[in-house]
């Protein structure tokens, strides 16, 4: 038996996420992650994955996710599985920091993909991000970003 409980934690942008189980130790079928979302902050660029599900778990607070334009807030003991190649992305309105755990299945999605773009928000630190890499990281990873909102 594996056991990853001092795994580092990632910091991209405000979010700072830590990973429990990775591919390899789950031999690719699942990898799963804590997310720890500060108050009154707006997380990841909307986008979808086709090559996995993501699951994901409230802990401690509530985040609120938009899946395919609906609107669902995940609270502590409470889940919902976003399918593959559903549009989606989360956010936290309230005043108390939230805590979630994602399980993505089969596990094509790794420590890489937060540290890599972690790194293309730190280099814009002083400015926007830098769209265009975003986007490669993403799409290196699984990851498609969803088209910008015309509302």
């Amino acid at each position: 038996m594996y056991q990853t409980m001092q795994n580092d934690t990632i910091k991209v942008g405000s979010l700072r996420v830590r990973f429990l189980v990775e591919p390899a130790e789950s031999s690719g079928s699942a990898s799963v992650f804590e997310c720890y979302v500060p108050a009154n902050s707006r997380m990841p660029a909307p986008h979808s994955h086709d090559g996995f599900e993501e699951t994901i778990y409230g802990v401690e607070g509530t985040t609120i996710w938009t899946i395919d334009g609906e609107t669902i807030a995940v609270g502590p003991g409470e889940a919902i599985c976003v399918h593959r190649g559903q549009v989606h992305g989360f956010q936290n309105h309230g005043e108390v920091d939230a805590t979630f755990l994602a399980i993505a299945t089969p596990a094509m999605f790794g420590p890489a993909y937060f540290r890599e773009i972690g790194e293309v928000l730190a280099a814009s630190a002083d400015g926007p991000p830098d769209l265009a890499a975003i986007g490669e990281v993403m799409r290196c990873h699984g990851l498609t970003p969803a088209p910008p909102s015309t509302t």
